[in-house]
């Protein structure tokens, strides 16, 4: 991944409802959601799940099939993976990074 996918990337995500769309999408795996059930669980109208999805696929995070009548759509896990490479490419500069505090409660 190179930095203007990166942003691209970043961008997409930096919305609310499309961060919670995205993130619906990863939790379903590799099974993805159909359009429905995604809207069901955001509880956005079908135009503005529309929009932010269409934001979303031109980022390259999610896409989708066709199954008969409806559409299923998936998180892109590999370009995911990708990015989270990207962000963490020579981490603590080839150090052994810090041990993480525990979470909080």
């Amino acid at each position: 991944m190179n930095q203007s996918d990166a942003v691209a990337a970043l961008a997409a995500l930096a919305q609310p409802h499309r961060l919670a769309a995205f993130r619906a999408l990863v939790q379903a795996g590799h099974g993805g959601l159909s359009v429905g059930e995604l809207r069901e669980a955001l509880g956005l109208p079908p135009a503005t799940l529309t929009g932010h999805l269409n934001v979303l696929r031109r980022a390259g995070l999610v896409h989708d099939a066709r199954e008969g009548r409806s559409i299923r759509v998936h998180a892109a896990l590999g370009r995911m993976d990708a990015l989270l490479a990207y962000l963490t490419e020579n981490c603590c500069g080839g150090q052994p990074c810090a041990p993480r505090a525990p979470a909080c409660y």
